[in-house]
This record gives structure tokens, C-alpha cells and sequence, in this order.
């Protein structure tokens, strides 16, 4: 069971890792979704951390 518990974004090795371009384009299309202005994460886990929290927003607008 070990493998189904997932570490905080902040937790990560790659954290403070500038966003990658998969997280800048899933940030581009959920902002759209979410009628939000775009966001300017700077690191992997706070982009990690806006994506959940924009999907949650996506999700209960459905």
C-alpha cells in the first residue's frame, strides 16, 4: 500500500525544479476552464499545487 501515499509537492526532490512545460500548458488550459487570471508559479510543486486546486474548481463548475 505504500505505493498509494503521495508526498507533498513541496516534499518532492524536485520541488523547488523550475515548472516543466506539461504543468505550464495544463495551468494554460484549466485557467481558460476556470475563467481565472494565468498564474505565474515558480517552481514544480507550487504549479503542482494551483493544478489541483484549479481542477477542484473546474470539477465543481461542471
Amino acid at each position: 500500500m505504500a505505493d498509494d501515499i503521495q508526498k507533498h509537492p513541496k516534499d518532492w526532490v524536485s520541488s523547488d525544479d523550475p515548472v516543466t512545460s506539461a504543468q505550464a500548458s495544463c495551468l494554460k488550459i484549466l485557467v481558460e476552464q476556470a475563467h481565472r487570471p494565468v498564474p505565474k508559479p515558480e517552481t514544480k510543486a507550487d504549479a503542482s499545487e494551483l493544478i489541483d486546486k484549479l481542477k477542484h474548481k473546474v470539477e465543481l463548475e461542471d
